[in-house]
């Protein structure tokens, strides 16, 4: 993954100050399609536990940069800085996005003050009780939200749907070990393609 991005650099694709996206996506587990498991009366033990991707990927080029493989289901936000951290070793990101689902102070925190991006627009997860947020970051995106930076998402969401496409949605490992051995070699694969397109 790091030769990916060192070419990709060599090549001026990303440059000094980049916007990325992070999301999360399920995958199918073993052979079997969920079309299968519906007509045997499987399916609703196969959505009981399955593997969940935490991607961090590059808005412009649609690279993948990085991946956290977990069981799902499962809430989003906690996997936010640990992605983040893995993909600022390979990308300067000047920007993060992410979607409701991410929405934590800590996440912000995280972004701006560890690791030092200069921004982040994550939506807000409307919650019950108190208008106003007490908390920094979380009240600027109340105050002052980027919509149109913000539809930049959207690029998260495609390298998703194409990486599925390319490569399939099962994995095909038994366990968390050669699944996560699994998706990687999958990112590299994809990530290569599109050096190579």
């Amino acid at each position: 993954m790091d030769a990916v991005f060192a070419e990709a650099h060599q090549r001026r694709m990303v440059g000094p100050a980049e916007s990325a996206s992070v999301d999360s996506t399920g995958m199918d587990a073993g052979s079997r399609s969920s079309h299968y498991a519906w007509r045997t009366g499987q399916k609703r033990y196969a959505l009981r536990r399955w593997p969940k991707l935490t991607l961090a990927c590059h808005n412009t080029t649609h690279l993948l940069i990085d991946a956290i493989v977990s069981d799902g289901p499962s809430q989003d936000a906690p996997f936010f800085g640990r992605i983040l951290k893995k993909a600022v070793r390979r990308l300067t990101i000047d920007r993060v996005l992410a979607d409701a689902g991410y929405d934590a102070e800590s996440n912000h925190v995280i972004a701006r003050e560890q690791l030092g991006i200069r921004s982040s627009v994550i939506k807000l997860n409307r919650r019950g009780g108190r208008r106003w947020s007490r908390s920094r970051y979380r009240r600027q995106m109340y105050r002052r939200f980027h919509a149109r930076v913000y539809r930049q998402r959207v690029q998260v969401e495609s390298s998703i749907s194409r990486f599925k496409r390319r490569l399939t949605c099962s994995l095909r490992g038994r366990s968390r070990t050669s699944q996560r051995h699994e998706v990687h070699l999958r990112i590299l694969a994809y990530d290569l393609l599109l050096l190579a397109g």
